[in-house]
C-alpha cells in the first residue's frame, strides 16, 4: 500500500503544480462583485421581521384588517341599473392609527371621464371593419362609473370624502386607533355595461332573440382597499388589467331582482324556502345526496318558459358569507341550474352550474362535473376546500373568478354541435376559474402588484387538475387524445416565448400592468417554472409537501412573493435562490448543450502531458512509479501507444497493471471499465438548470443521469464530466424529454449528425 499512496501523491503533485503554473500565466483581471448565479437573494429580499418570518411563515406580530359588509342591492332589469346601500364596519387590527380609509371604486374604470383608455397607445389602421371604425372614431364613451349619493357615519352624519379616479379617500372624524372599529355607509348606483364587446369582467349579455339579459355582477360595490405591513394602503389605481387586493370580512347581502329570475352568488342562501318552489326544494335535497351526476334544479324547459314571462314583480335573495374577500352574483330568467355533491375531506361541497340554453348540451354534460373534479384536485394539492359550494356560470367571452362563483366561456353552435377546441376551452377555463378560489380568494395575494402569484400559481395547479380530470373522466377526452391537451404547464409550450425578442419580455417579478405579453409572463412562464421545479428539480414529494405548507400557512392571509419563495425552501431543505433569481427576476432562457465528447484510453506509456512536466523539472519517467496515463483517441499519444502496444484497452491488462495498488478486499469489488469519455457541456443560455442526460450504449440500453444545477456553481459557461463505462456509448442526449424549456435543441445530442427519429428507430431495432 506504500506504493499505492506514492502513486496517488504523484498524480496530485503533478495536477496541482500544473494548475498553479497555468494560473500564474494568466493576466490579472479587475475585481468584481458577486455575480454568481447561486448568490443568495439577500439583496432582493426584504429583511425578515415580526410580521413576516425568515421561514416564510406569518410572523409573531402578523396582522390583517377586516371589512364587514351589509348591503341591500336592487337590479333594475328594464333600465340596466344597479343600486346599492352598504354599511361597512372596518376593524383596525394594525398597530397604526388611521386618519382616513381608502375605498376602491372599480366601476369608475368605465366612467365617462376615465383615464384608462388614455394610457393605451393607438394608431390609424389602413383598413377597419365598420364596427371597429365606429368604436374607434364615432362611439361616445359608455358612462358606467359609480354615482356616489352619500357617505355617512352610523349616526347619519356626512363624512368628507375625495374621489381620485378609481379610489375614494374617506376622512375619519378622529384617528382610528389600533383594535378600534369604525362603521360608515355608502349609497350608490351605476349603469350596467354590456360585457360582451370588450370582454369586461362584469355586466350583462343581451340575447336579441328573446329580449333577455344574463347578468354576471362583480366589482359592483365600493370595496375596502388593503392596509398591511408591506406598503401601508394598497391604493394603486385600477387601470383595467391588474386585479384586486382585498381584505377578508363577513357579508350579509340582500339582492332584489325580477321575480322570475334565478340567482346565485357568494355565500349561503339564507331564505331558500322563500325563493325556491316546492319542486326546486325537492330537487335540491336530491342533489345533496348525488355524488356521481348533477341534478337539475331548474330544467331547460322551465328556463325556456321563464324567458317569456318578464315579470313586473320582484323577489329578494338573501346571502350570507363568512371570511371572504369579495362578493359577486349572477342572475337571469334564462338560467338552467344544476348541482351535485362532492366529498372534500370529511364534508360535502355542492358543485353548481348556471347556464342559459345557449350553453347546452355542452354545459349540462360537463360543467358541474368539471367543477367537482377541480375541487378534488386543488384540495389534494393544497387544503380541503373550506366553503360549502363552488359555482360555474356560463357567460360569453368570460373567464373571471370570485369567492364561490366564477364566469366561464364555451358556447356550442346554435344546432348544439361543438368542436374539441370549444369543449377543451370550456373545461380548462372552468378548472382555472374555480381554482382561483384557492389562489387568490383564500391564499390572498396582492393581485394589483404581483399578478403571477394568483394567475401563475393557479395556472400551474390547473395543469395538475387537467391531468387528474383526464384520468378520472377519460370519457371527456376526444377520440385520439391520450392526454389532456393542456395549453400551459408543459416546458415545451413556453420555449417560443422565452427564446423571443428580449425587447418584449419582462421578468415575472414585474407589476402586471407594465409587462409585455401578459399571458405568457403572468400565466405561462410561472406555471411552467413551477412544473419544472416539481418534476425536474425538486421531485414531487418534496415540492408537494412544501407547496402544501405554503398554502396552509397563508390560507385566509396576505402572502408576498418572498413568503412563497422562503416557505418552499424552508419546508424542503432545497436551496432555490438560483431558481427564483433566474426564472422570476430575469428574462434569461435555458440553452444547455454538448460542446464536445472525447474518448480516452489507458496507456502504460507516459503521455506528452507527463513528459512536458518532467522535462521542466529536469526529470524522466524513470523517476516515477507506474502511473495511469490517459490518451485521447486520435491524438499523437494515442497513435504512439497503439504503435508500441501499450494501450490497456480492456479490463484484464488494466487490472493487472493496477492490481498492486489495491488491497485484496478492494480487488473483490473492483469495477471493470472498458471505455473512458470526457464530455463537456456548455450553457449558452443564461438560466441555470440541472443537466438531464440520457446515455445510450451500443447494445441499445440507456442510462438516465441528472446532474444537479449546482454543477454550474464554479463555471457558468461550461463544465465537464469524466465517465468510465463497461459499455461503449454511442449517443448522448441532453433533455431528451424536453423537460427544461431549452430554446435551442440543435446542440442537445452527440453525435450531432444522428437525428432523433433515426436514433429512435435504431434503439427499437436493437432492443427488439
Amino acid at each position: 500500500m506504500i506504493k499505492s499512496t506514492y502513486y496517488f501523491l504523484s498524480v496530485l503533485f503533478i495536477s496541482t503544480t500544473l494548475f498553479s503554473q497555468n494560473q500564474e500565466q494568466q493576466p490579472r483581471k479587475p475585481g468584481h462583485t458577486n455575480t454568481n448565479k447561486f448568490k443568495q437573494l439577500y439583496d432582493e429580499f426584504s429583511t425578515p421581521n415580526m410580521y413576516r418570518a425568515a421561514s416564510g411563515a406569518p410572523g409573531s406580530a402578523y396582522y390583517q384588517q377586516q371589512a364587514d359588509y351589509k348591503m341591500d342591492i336592487v337590479l333594475d332589469d328594464k333600465n340596466t341599473k344597479l343600486s346599492g346601500f352598504e354599511t361597512i364596519t372596518y376593524s383596525n387590527n394594525s398597530p397604526d392609527g388611521l386618519d382616513y380609509l381608502w375605498v376602491q371604486l372599480d366601476q369608475n374604470k368605465r366612467a365617462k371621464d376615465s383615464k384608462s383608455p388614455l394610457i393605451e397607445t393607438s394608431k390609424v389602421s389602413p383598413v377597419l371593419r365598420p364596427e371597429q371604425f365606429f368604436k374607434g372614431y364615432m362611439n361616445n364613451p359608455f358612462d358606467g362609473g359609480f354615482n356616489i349619493q352619500e357617505v355617512k357615519d352610523v349616526n347619519g352624519n356626512p363624512l368628507q370624502y375625495m374621489i381620485n379616479s378609481t379610489m375614494m379617500r374617506v376622512e375619519l372624524p378622529k384617528t382610528l386607533k389600533p383594535k378600534e372599529k369604525f362603521s360608515f355607509s355608502i349609497k350608490w348606483w351605476y349603469k350596467i355595461n354590456d360585457h360582451v364587446p370588450d370582454r369586461d369582467r362584469s355586466g350583462y349579455e343581451f340575447f336579441e332573440k328573446d329580449g333577455n339579459r344574463a347578468y354576471v355582477i362583480a366589482q359592483f360595490f365600493p370595496r375596502m382597499a388593503v392596509y398591511n405591513d408591506v406598503e401601508g394602503w394598497q391604493n394603486s389605481q385600477f387601470w383595467g388589467r391588474d386585479e384586486f387586493a382585498l381584505p377578508f370580512g363577513n357579508y350579509d347581502v340582500n339582492i332584489t331582482v325580477p321575480a322570475d329570475h334565478i340567482l346565485d352568488g357568494t355565500g349561503k342562501l339564507t331564505n331558500r324556502k322563500d325563493v325556491f318552489t316546492k319542486t326546486m326544494m325537492e330537487r335540491f335535497e336530491k342533489a345533496k345526496k348525488s355524488y356521481d351526476k348533477p341534478i337539475l334544479i331548474v330544467t331547460q324547459a322551465e328556463a325556456e318558459a321563464a324567458e317569456k314571462s318578464f315579470s313586473d314583480k320582484t323577489k329578494t335573495w338573501k346571502l350570507h358569507a363568512d371570511n371572504v374577500r369579495d362578493f359577486a352574483f349572477a342572475t337571469s330568467r334564462k338560467f338552467i341550474w344544476d348541482m351535485m355533491a362532492v366529498k372534500i375531506g370529511n364534508k360535502d361541497v355542492m358543485a353548481v352550474s348556471l347556464y342559459p340554453k345557449e350553453g347546452n348540451p355542452l354545459w349540462e354534460e360537463w360543467s358541474t362535473i368539471t367543477v367537482a373534479s377541480t375541487l378534488k384536485s386543488y384540495s389534494r394539492m393544497t387544503f380541503d376546500y373550506p366553503y360549502h359550494k363552488a359555482i360555474s356560470v356560463h357567460a360569453k367571452n368570460q373567464g373571471m373568478e370570485y369567492p364561490m362563483i366564477c364566469w366561464n366561456y364555451g358556447r356550442p353552435q346554435e344546432d348544439g354541435s361543438y368542436s374539441d377546441r370549444v369543449k377543451y376551452g370550456m373545461m380548462s377555463v372552468i378548472i382555472h376559474e374555480v381554482g382561483h378560489n384557492f389562489f387568490p380568494m383564500i391564499v390572498n395575494s396582492d393581485e394589483r402588484q404581483w399578478t403571477w402569484m394568483d394567475e401563475g400559481l393557479n395556472s400551474f395547479l390547473q395543469y395538475v387538475a387537467e391531468t387528474d380530470f383526464a384520468e378520472w373522466y377519460p370519457s371527456a377526452l376526444s377520440p385520439g387524445d391520450d392526454t389532456y391537451p393542456s395549453r400551459r404547464g408543459p416546458a415545451k409550450n413556453i420555449v417560443q416565448y422565452m427564446g423571443g425578442d428580449q425587447d418584449f419580455i419582462s421578468p415575472i417579478m414585474s407589476k402586471g400592468l407594465n409587462v409585455h405579453q401578459f399571458g405568457d409572463n403572468a400565466y405561462g412562464k410561472p406555471a411552467t417554472a413551477l412544473n419544472i421545479l416539481r418534476e425536474t428539480v425538486m421531485g414531487r414529494e418534496l415540492f408537494d409537501y412544501a407547496f402544501k405548507e405554503y398554502a396552509h400557512r397563508w390560507m385566509f392571509k396576505h402572502p408576498t412573493p418572498e413568503d412563497f419563495f422562503r416557505t418552499m425552501e424552508d419546508a424542503s431543505a432545497f436551496d432555490l435562490d438560483w431558481f427564483w433569481r433566474g426564472w422570476f427576476y430575469t428574462t434569461d432562457w435555458v440553452d444547455i448543450g454538448i460542446k464536445e465528447v472525447k474518448k480516452y484510453y489507458v496507456s502504460s506509456e507516459p503521455n506528452q502531458y507527463t513528459k512536458d512536466y518532467l522535462a521542466k523539472q529536469g526529470r524522466s519517467a524513470k523517476d516515477l512509479v507506474p502511473l495511469v496515463y490517459m490518451v485521447e483517441e486520435g491524438s499523437e499519444d494515442y497513435k504512439e501507444s497503439l504503435k508500441k502496444g501499450t494501450l490497456l484497452d480492456n479490463s484484464k491488462p488494466l487490472k493487472e497493471y493496477l492490481m498492486d495498488n489495491f488491497s485484496e478486499e478492494q480487488r473483490k469489488s473492483i469495477k471493470e471499465p472498458k471505455y473512458f469519455y470526457n464530455v463537456t457541456y456548455e450553457k449558452p443560455g443564461g438560466l441555470v438548470m440541472p443537466i438531464i442526460v440520457e446515455y445510450t450504449y451500443a447494445d441499445g440500453s440507456t442510462k438516465r443521469e441528472i446532474y444537479p444545477a449546482e454543477i454550474w456553481r464554479l463555471n457558468d459557461n461550461e463544465i465537464s464530466k469524466a465517465i468510465a463505462s463497461d459499455k461503449e456509448i454511442v449517443r448522448i442526449a441532453v433533455d431528451p424529454d424536453l423537460e427544461t424549456a431549452d430554446v435551442d435543441t440543435s446542440n442537445n445530442s452527440w453525435p450531432k449528425e444522428v437525428k432523433q427519429n433515426e436514433f429512435d428507430k435504431f434503439k427499437k431495432k436493437v432492443k427488439g
